[in-house]
């Protein structure tokens, strides 16, 4: 008899661990040769489980380019083996052993940069493989399986989550002296705004369109440098080669010191950030989630200030 069971919202058969540890290694190693190594088998057998893999479910698991790439249901089936290690590891710990847990994580870059790092300290059994996304976009990929955590600007938990508040991460509105001498020496008018370059950080980051709004009461289209690097940001804002919202906790000196100022100190930006985490092995996510709370009390604004967003 087969037996069968829903993860994720897909209808699968039970699966050999060979063949889902093929995937999952593929993905994570780019390449079929990687991932043979990392699992010290041939080419030829990641090979052999993947095609019995796709034979068993009727489909491609994987998109056969350089990376490859997982197809939806290969993204189901990844997710389903990491649900399954999050299993294992927690059975691993009731049981007194030890266990190396891999996570994969969705952190956005300026908590990254700013106060995440150290709630990765003192997990020496953990492996963490952290996607950096946009914090108003990360909780969908835990809502898809991809993740198993994610630092999100979302309040309200996706299906199958638990949610817990972080506090605000606070960004300023900066840019070097003489550039907002040469770009504003009128004031922070909606034309200036419009027309003096901008900082964006990819397609995704809405903050500066969001504080121009703010700041003039008008939807500004803004002429913007595209520059996905956190602290590249407040080296551009610096070099005076634009302006954009940085992480309060990057610019403190650079403030104090003169070499950026606020455009409009009255307008700071609290994003308020939550830890979402999947309820599939929610054991294993135990010590991590203590040491974000712990990061996020110390290092992020607890009352936050009101925001005009």
């Amino acid at each position: 008899m087969q037996i069968k069971e829903k993860i994720y919202g897909l209808v699968i058969l039970m699966f050999e661990h060979p063949h889902l540890a093929a995937l999952t290694a593929i993905l994570r190693t780019g390449s079929f040769e990687a991932a043979a190594a990392h699992l010290s088998v041939t080419q030829s057998a990641i090979s052999q489980r993947i095609r019995a893999l796709e034979d068993r479910v009727g489909a491609p698991v994987l998109q056969r380019t350089t990376p490859p790439k997982a197809t939806p249901i290969g993204k189901r089936l990844a997710a389903h083996a990491d649900a399954l290690a999050r299993l294992n590891a927690e059975l691993d710990a009731d049981l007194g052993h030890d266990h190396a847990l891999a996570l994969r994580l969705a952190v956005n870059a300026d908590s990254v940069d700013t106060w995440f790092l150290p709630a990765l300290q003192d997990l020496p059994d953990h492996r963490f493989e952290i996607r950096i996304e946009d914090q108003d976009h990360s909780a969908d990929l835990l809502r898809n399986g991809e993740v198993a955590a994610a630092v999100t600007t979302r309040a309200t938990a996706v299906q199958g989550a638990d949610v817990t508040p972080l506090g605000a991460l606070r960004y300023i509105a900066t840019a070097s002296p003489d550039f907002k001498a040469r770009h504003f020496k009128d004031g922070l008018t909606a034309k200036a705004l419009a027309t003096a370059p901008a900082l964006v950080f990819n397609e995704k980051d809405k903050l500066q369109e969001s504080w121009a709004r703010a700041a003039t009461g008008q939807t500004l289209t803004l002429s913007a440098h595209y520059l996905p690097s956190t602290r590249g940001f407040v080296e551009a804002a610096t070099l005076g080669i634009g302006w954009g919202l940085n992480p309060e906790p990057l610019v403190r000196d650079a403030l104090k010191d003169g070499d950026l100022v606020a455009l409009k100190t009255e307008l700071p930006f609290d994003t308020p950030l939550y830890w979402q985490t999947s309820r599939i092995g929610q054991g294993a996510l135990a010590a991590l989630t203590s040491n974000v709370r712990a990061a996020a009390k110390r290092l992020l604004h607890q009352t936050p200030g009101p925001s005009p967003f």
